[in-house]
């Protein structure tokens, strides 16, 4: 079922691209391009800076990467601190709309159906609501495959925290507020719909022990831990930098 509203709100998050030929009727934009039935493989990263734009494509040019690198060596490093204390309440309820300080927060939908709709094709949502996800087809960055998803198979596509909240823990978010720890939660910049069997194997793992299967986008994903990292101010380890460096020619 699609609405006027979401359309709307789509239009209002991605603007041109929005009116450029999304046809998705998810709020934030179906990240669809192309001919019809063509799934789009996301955004670059360094063009989407705060997260509202469609998924996680490659960076592929010598110029980009450069670029990444440029970004990724403006990340600090600290050794882990420890996990004590860490429960995953600390950073509020799970994809919850009550954040402030974050895109697409306090906008009457829940974070999770946020980021399926802004990165899936031809969305689908429960009857009587503009917000609930019940249908879409994704381009799955971490798989590099085209997927077909619904809320009966929910745990194909799960919401991957880039940087993983026990590891913002370790790093520092142990010291935040509650509030500072809910935005990073439900920041849309942190967030990615994936594969759930990666998201799983994935853990709490920072780059230097776990990448996404699909090696195309290993430099994006190296650079969007850099802007999580940047934007919160949380080191990485020095292993971890390392890689994303590594990762994107460095």
């Amino acid at each position: 079922m699609r609405s006027r509203r979401t359309a709307a709100v789509a239009v209002l998050l991605l603007g041109p691209l929005a009116l450029a030929g999304c046809t998705s009727g998810g709020k934030g934009g179906g990240g669809a391009s192309g001919s019809p039935g063509t799934v789009s493989r996301g955004t670059n990263p360094l063009q989407n800076p705060d997260g509202t734009k469609p998924g996680l494509a490659p960076v592929t040019s010598d110029t980009d990467r450069q670029a990444g690198r440029d970004l990724i060596a403006k990340v600090k490093t600290a050794d882990p601190g420890p996990k004590t204390g860490y429960d995953r309440d600390q950073f509020g309820p799970p994809w919850t709309d009550s954040v402030d300080g974050v895109p697409m927060g306090r906008n009457n939908c829940g974070t999770r159906d946020d980021v399926l709709a802004r990165d899936g094709k031809d969305v689908e949502h429960k009857d009587g609501s503009a917000c609930v996800v019940t249908g879409m087809t994704i381009w799955d960055p971490y798989t590099g495959k085209t997927v077909r998803w619904n809320k009966q198979q929910a745990s194909k596509i799960q919401i991957d925290h880039v940087m993983p909240l026990s590891y913002d823990w370790q790093q520092g978010a142990a010291q935040w507020d509650k509030g500072k720890r809910v935005q990073i939660a439900n920041d849309p910049l942190n967030l990615i719909p994936a594969d759930g069997s990666q998201n799983a194997s994935k853990g709490d793992s920072g780059p230097a022990t776990w990448l996404p299967a699909n090696t195309e986008v290993r430099c994006s994903y190296a650079i969007r831990w850099a802007q999580v990292s940047l934007k919160y101010q949380l080191p990485v380890t020095p292993a971890d930098k390392k890689t994303m460096l590594s990762l994107c020619g460095g």
